[in-house]
């Protein structure tokens, strides 16, 4: 089968696992802040749902990239669904019985199949031209819009659900997610033959070795100026759309507002992140990585204007910052992913993406740390006003790199 035609099928196929996916994870990211918000009786701690969650995704990035390195795309984002799976239930069991220790484990679990639906933007290039390499890795990203849209949408029908099946209203998104991972497990056993990754390998020869492979990796990053902007381009992009995303629940819910009202502006966050992939992908090919990762700073900094300044009933001037941030995170994630890519020697190409979302999440995490105590010290608008100084910072380096 001619590369062409199998990568077509491949995009196809992981499109379609990240649809799955997107519903699963997307409905949980309000629900776990609230849950853990009820379970505590504390604000400044519902942070802790989303930092377990990033915290999960960080641990698994290393171990899903060796897997991908010892026995390929499909063995890794199979288990990192299944972790999803099991993190599912574990959050269920601990919405239930109020218990928090549970429920942040199944957060961080959850958490596992993040890293997979990361990660499933690399296999996307594993057979992808350099002239076509943001595009692709573009359209799997949007391929999440469907199920991240649908998901936190879905909170009304899955709060219902759980009340049906004598469970906390709040826990009913689990539920969901536990259904849609298990299903992109099957999609991914059943269709993604023959396993992209194994096939470039074979076909160039190369045999990335995992002993030591990460420490390598980072070195050969260090040392590479436009692999370091990258990584550090799709690490402060998520760090600043972590921060302020999971603590929009809480600031609306300070007047009351609806699940449904909820759910609605993280919808519009999430078509923010996925909707406009694929042209973030065609721009980042024609006009370059650096160029696109400048246009994502811009419109971060803008973000955190309109959110910071936004009430908490004030739906439309939270949807336009939620909108925006999670736009500007769509840029400086893909140009970055495929400058990285494209920036880092072959033989070290699966453990510098590894790394690449090691770094990433561990980013999130302490931005999701920081944000609950920001919120709960200060107050929303400062939150805001923080997420934009490492923004600003990446904007400075980025006139910089381009000019050298």
């Amino acid at each position: 089968m001619p590369n062409t035609k199998l990568q077509e099928k491949t995009v196809k196929v992981l499109a379609t696992a990240q649809v799955l996916n997107g519903v699963g994870v997307a409905g949980t990211v309000a629900a776990g802040s609230l849950l853990v918000a009820s379970i505590t009786d504390s604000e400044s701690l519902a942070g802790l749902a989303q930092t377990s969650s990033v915290l999960g995704a960080a641990a698994l990035a290393l171990p899903l990239a060796r897997l991908t390195a010892r026995g390929g795309r499909r063995l890794a984002l199979s288990v990192g669904f299944l972790s999803g799976v099991i993190g599912s239930l574990f959050a269920i069991f601990g919405g239930a019985q109020k218990n928090i220790v549970f429920m942040l484990l199944g957060t961080f679990l959850v958490g596992a199949a993040s890293a997979a639906g990361y990660q499933a933007r690399f296999a996307a290039v594993d057979l992808s031209t350099d002239e076509t390499r943001a595009k692709q890795l573009s359209f799997v990203v949007w391929g999440s819009t469907v199920g991240a849209v649908a998901g936190p949408n879905l909170m009304e029908p899955a709060g219902n659900l759980a009340e049906s099946l004598s469970l906390p209203r709040l826990v009913g998104p689990y539920v969901v997610s536990a259904t849609t991972l298990m299903l992109a497990i099957l999609v991914i056993q059943f269709f993604l033959r023959p396993d992209p990754f194994l096939t470039a390998q074979k076909q160039s020869g190369s045999n990335e070795k995992a002993k030591g492979a990460t420490k390598r990796a980072l070195a050969h990053i260090r040392k590479t100026p436009k692999a370091l902007f990258a990584i550090m381009s799709i690490a402060i992009g998520h760090i600043a759309m972590v921060s302020v995303m999971v603590m929009t629940p809480v600031h609306m819910a300070h007047v009351d507002v609806t699940l449904t009202v909820i759910g609605f502006v993280i919808s519009i966050h999430v078509l923010g992140m996925y909707a406009f992939s694929p042209l973030v992908g065609t721009l980042s090919d024609r006009f370059g990585r650096i160029g696109v990762v400048q246009i994502g700073v811009l419109i971060l900094l803008a973000s955190t204007l309109f959110a910071g300044f936004a009430a908490p009933n004030d739906v439309a001037m939270l949807g336009i910052g939620l909108f925006l941030l999670g736009l500007g995170w769509s840029c400086t994630l893909i140009a970055g992913s495929a400058l990285l890519t494209e920036s880092v020697d072959p033989t070290l190409k699966t453990s510098s993406q590894g790394a690449s979302d090691l770094v990433m999440n561990l980013s999130g995490a302490g931005g999701g740390v920081l944000a609950g105590v920001i919120i709960g010290t200060l107050s929303y608008g400062w939150l805001c006003a923080f997420a934009a100084v490492p923004v600003a910072f990446l904007g400075i380096w980025s006139l910089k790199l381009s000019r050298s």
